[in-house]
């Protein structure tokens, strides 16, 4: 079994439920939650404009390999309305592998661990109360060390 860790978000209309719709959706067509977060609200990144996010991570452990992982993720987006029109836009839901194990995969539609976690307090927050002794396989540091050293000072609250 892979620990897969992913990262969910919502900044349009009733975000709580729709973490917990993707929560549902995610244990029915990938793999049970082994573990999650509270759930912190972030400012908006990126596009600084937009209303805040709600974010969460959750843990699973699947035998599914990453690419069916990264599948069943994007269809359930889609199945819950998710529209991609612009970067860093609002959406009911984004979720985003993280980590995939250990393991460094650098293809065209994936790469993991997550190429931007490092930099992001609303990643690192709920991430850190998960497994702050998890080694980005990457960087070689623990999650809390990556969130000790952040620059990004956004702010992120436990909901």
């Amino acid at each position: 079994m892979i620990d897969v860790f992913l990262l969910l978000g919502s900044n349009l209309g009733n975000r709580n439920a729709f973490l917990h719709k993707a929560i549902a959706y995610i244990v029915r067509d990938i793999a049970p939650v082994v573990k999650e977060s509270a759930v912190y609200e972030t400012q908006s990144w990126g596009k600084t404009d937009l209303p805040d996010y709600l974010n969460q991570v959750i843990m699973l452990q699947t035998t599914l390999p990453a690419q069916d992982v990264l599948q069943r993720v994007l269809k359930i987006e889609t199945e819950m309305g998710r529209k991609r029109e612009e970067k860093w836009g609002s959406r009911i839901i984004d979720i985003d592998i993280l980590f995939y194990g250990s393991d460094i995969i650098n293809q065209p539609n994936l790469i993991v661990p997550h190429p931007q976690l490092h930099n992001r307090r609303f990643t690192l927050e709920p991430l850190a109360m998960l497994t702050p002794d998890f080694i980005h396989p990457v960087l070689n540091k623990s999650i809390l060390e990556l969130k000790n050293s952040l620059k990004d000072d956004l702010i992120v609250k436990k909901v």
